[in-house]
Formats: structure tokens, C-alpha cells, sequence
């Protein structure tokens, strides 16, 4: 299957310039996609075009990653209402490295001829003057070609700084840099980037004096756009977002266990789309797994298998591993050993919101008993008295760690601390925290 028939049949297709599947056709084709550095990680929003080079390097081609260094410091204002405020080159830098990490596990960098590259465009442009600039690159636009972008039109209105009028110019020049330097003949992108990369194809014709006809009058060109559409729910919302904001790729943002419940918690609806877009399954696995869901939706299977696949590729099979242990606490069915498999910032993610109670560790070492504990050392917040606590007990109502006892004697000393700091305390069919403190 060619590049263009799998992002068809996966819905990946938005628009492309008329010649792109032929040169794709033609021979090993170089493309590329830019990553804005202005956080340390990519997110989930980002994972749709990364899907692009994906299926790029899979059909036998070569992707280029291109991370703004430069452009970064501008700002895109694309889908923007206001404009986006400066970073820091040290900023940037420490971003672009990051970046750099969550690439590689989409991308083989190590595989001969369509080995994946990652550029950086501020190698170009940091020695590039205001007068050169305007000589080589501003030079060939109009300014009614400039305003005419959707980006730039839509901020007319609540005004848009000559920074960011001019950014469609830095972005044209990168494709006509990739183009002379990588002969890299596509650009690809989120459908809202279309006129942005069509800025560069502009750029590249009017540079290289080609006038875009051939002897026959037909429009051609040697630099091509492909966009991908942007992903939103079936409420027509953007999709990517939870309650806390970004979904990131990076562990220590957005935990691999809220990464993993992401993915488990989307709606039957959109799933469909999802599954296409953002797994690597095959049409015919997807359409099985679609059959088997519609029998028991209740099962969730196909919110399993994204949730498999992508936590997989993004964090490890490890952590997608400890991600479905964690979601097993959520649901009530853990044991002891899987409370402790888990690392400190999943546990507190998963029990967040139960109530705890914080003791020192002499008051914790003066118990002389778990009756102790749970009644008169947490001053009551678990239990009121240790006859209310003596009678949950004796009703086999208490559990510790996941555990049940109903021995009121049991030392302190027996009790196995999770993270080396917390006892998860069954109360019924609700939990408690101590945390030693």
C-alpha cells in the first residue's frame, strides 16, 4: 500500500498539491514536518502529524523532523488570538532536546537510505541578516499574497504584529532551505498549516524562475503541501485536552498512568477515527476489533487496544504494563503487590481526592496496635472511637493495603509502607490515606 492509500483509509488525508502523489510515486521522497519548541514536550495534538512521518518512513521514504529553533522564538500565528510570548534560547534549546528524545520513539533514525533526520532551523538563520533576509526571501512575496493566509486574516481584526505577519516567510524559507540542501521536495502538516506551507512551494517556484507551467500550459511544481486533518471529537471539539489541559508525552507531565486513562475514557464515537489515526494497527485488525466491540461495548475494547498501542510506543511496554495495574487499584481489583509495584506520583494520581491523614513517624512508631492507628493516632479521621473501630473490625469491614484483617492486635511494624510512606486504609467500600510524614 502506497503512502496516499494508507492515510486515505485511515482518514489521514486533508488536502495536497496537485503532483504529490506522482513524485511520491516516482521515487524515495524527502518530506518534512516542524515541531514548535515552546514547551519541553510534545503532546497528544502533535501525535497526528508525527503519524504522517510514521507512514512516511513505513512506505520506504525519508522524514525529516524539523524542530523552530528560530521560528520558535517569533511564534506561529496560526489558530492564535493573541500573540505568544518569547522564550528564552537556553529555553529552547532544553525543549528542543526534549523533543528530540519522543521523536526517536516514533522514528527510526538508523535505518540506511530513509533514515529519519532531525533539523534545526535556527542553524540557518542565526546568521542570517535583516538586509539578507529581505533581500533573498521578502523580496519574492507580496504583501497581498501575505495577507491573503487565513492565519493572517483572522488576526486582522484584533491586530497582528509584523513579527508574526512575517512568520509565513520564515517558514517558506525552510522548505526552500530543505529543498537546495535535503532535497526535500514535501511539506506536511495539520490542515490548519496549509497556507503556511503553501508559502513555501510559492517561495521555491519564484526562486528557482520557474514559472509553473510546462510547454503545455498545465501548472508544475517541484515542491509539494500534504496536510492531515486536525483531529476533534464528535462534539466538534478539539481533541487532546483533559480536564488538566495538554495531554503531554512526557512522564514527568503528564503521568504514563493519566496518559494510559486518556485513552481508555474516550467515547465509543470517536474511537473510530482514533484507533485509524493513531495506531498502527491494520485495516483488517481494526475492523475485527471494531466487530468484536459492537457485541460487548461494555468491554471497551477498542479504547484498549489505542490505549495499548500508543501508551506502548510512548512510554514502554513496562510502564504501559504498570499503567493497566494502576487502572486495576481504580477499579478495585488490586492486590498488595500491585499497590507496590506502583511509583509514588502514579499512587497519588490514582487516589486523588481520598482523604489523608498525615502523622509523624514517632506517633506511627507509638502505636501499639492497628487499633491504634485507625482510631486514636489519626485522631479519629478514620474511625471515631476505638469502638466504632473495634466493630468494623470484627465485621471484616477494614482493609490494609488492599488486604482484609480483622486483627485489632496487629503491630504496626507488620504493615508494608507503600512508597516507604503510605497506608491505603479500607473503610468499606472507601479508602483513607496515611501518610507518614
Amino acid at each position: 500500500m502506497s503512502f496516499i492509500e494508507e492515510l486515505q483509509w485511515r482518514g489521514m488525508l486533508h488536502q495536497m498539491m496537485p503532483g504529490t502523489a506522482e513524485q511520491l510515486d516516482k521515487e524515495m521522497t524527502s518530506a518534512y514536518i516542524g515541531f514548535d519548541p515552546t514547551a519541553k514536550s510534545l503532546h497528544i495534538g502533535n501525535l497526528a502529524t508525527i503519524m504522517l512521518l510514521v507512514h512516511l518512513q513505513r512506505a520506504g521514504h525519508k522524514p525529516y523532523a524539523l524542530v523552530g529553533g528560530a521560528t520558535g522564538m517569533v511564534g506561529d500565528p496560526s489558530g492564535k488570538s493573541a500573540e505568544r510570548q518569547f522564550l528564552d534560547e537556553n529555553i529552547l534549546r532544553e525543549n528542543q532536546e526534549g523533543i528530540r528524545k519522543q521523536l526517536e520513539k516514533f522514528l527510526d533514525f538508523n535505518s540506511g537510505a530513509n533514515s529519519a533526520e532531525m533539523v534545526n532551523n535556527y542553524d540557518w538563520f542565526k546568521d542570517f541578516g535583516f538586509l539578507q533576509f529581505l533581500r533573498e526571501v521578502g523580496k519574492y512575496l507580496t504583501v497581498n499574497y501575505m495577507s491573503s493566509k487565513d492565519s493572517v486574516k483572522n488576526r486582522i481584526t484584533t491586530g497582528i504584529s509584523y513579527t508574526e505577519f512575517t512568520y509565513q516567510l520564515l517558514q517558506g524559507y525552510d522548505f526552500y532551505h530543505l529543498y537546495k540542501h535535503k532535497n526535500v521536495r514535501i511539506q506536511m502538516g495539520g490542515s490548519d498549516q496549509w497556507g503556511n506551507i503553501t508559502t513555501g512551494t510559492e517561495l521555491i517556484r519564484r526562486k528557482e524562475n520557474n514559472d509553473g507551467s510546462d510547454a503545455d500550459g498545465e501548472v508544475e511544481y517541484s515542491a509539494y503541501a500534504l496536510t492531515t486533518p486536525l483531529v476533534t471529537k464528535a462534539d466538534g471539539t478539539k481533541f487532546g485536552k483533559s480536564e488538566g489541559g495538554n495531554v503531554w508525552l512526557d512522564p514527568n507531565m503528564t503521568s504514563p498512568y493519566e496518559f494510559y486513562q486518556f485513552w481508555i475514557n474516550q467515547a465509543d464515537e470517536d474511537c473510530k477515527r482514533l484507533i485509524r489515526v493513531f495506531t498502527l494497527l491494520s485495516k483488517e485488525e481494526i475492523e475485527k476489533l471494531e466487530a468484536e466491540h459492537a457485541e460487548a461495548p461494555h468491554l471497551r475494547l477498542v479504547q484498549k487496544a489505542i490505549a495499548e498501542d500508543v501508551t506502548t510506543r510512548v512510554h514502554g511496554k513496562e510502564q504501559y504494563e504498570l499503567a493497566v495495574k494502576a487502572s486495576e487499584v481504580l477499579y478495585g481489583k488490586a492486590t498488595l503487590e500491585t499497590l507496590q509495584s506502583l511509583d509514588e506520583n502514579t499512587f497519588k494520581k490514582i487516589f486523588d481526592g481520598v482523604p489523608q491523614t498525615t502523622i509523624s513517624k514517632a506517633d506511627f512508631d507509638a502505636c501499639h496496635s492497628l487499633l491504634d492507628l485507625i482510631s486514636v493516632t489519626t485522631n479519629g479521621e478514620i474511625y471515631a472511637s476505638k469502638g466504632e473501630a473495634k466493630r468494623a473490625l470484627q465485621g471484616n469491614a477494614v482493609s490494609i493495603n488492599k488486604v482484609k484483617t480483622q486483627d485489632e492486635k496487629m503491630a504496626v511494624s507488620e504493615i508494608s509502607l507503600l512508597s516507604g510512606k503510605y497506608i491505603l486504609i479500607g473503610k468499606g467500600k472507601k479508602n483513607h490515606i496515611v501518610e507518614l510524614g
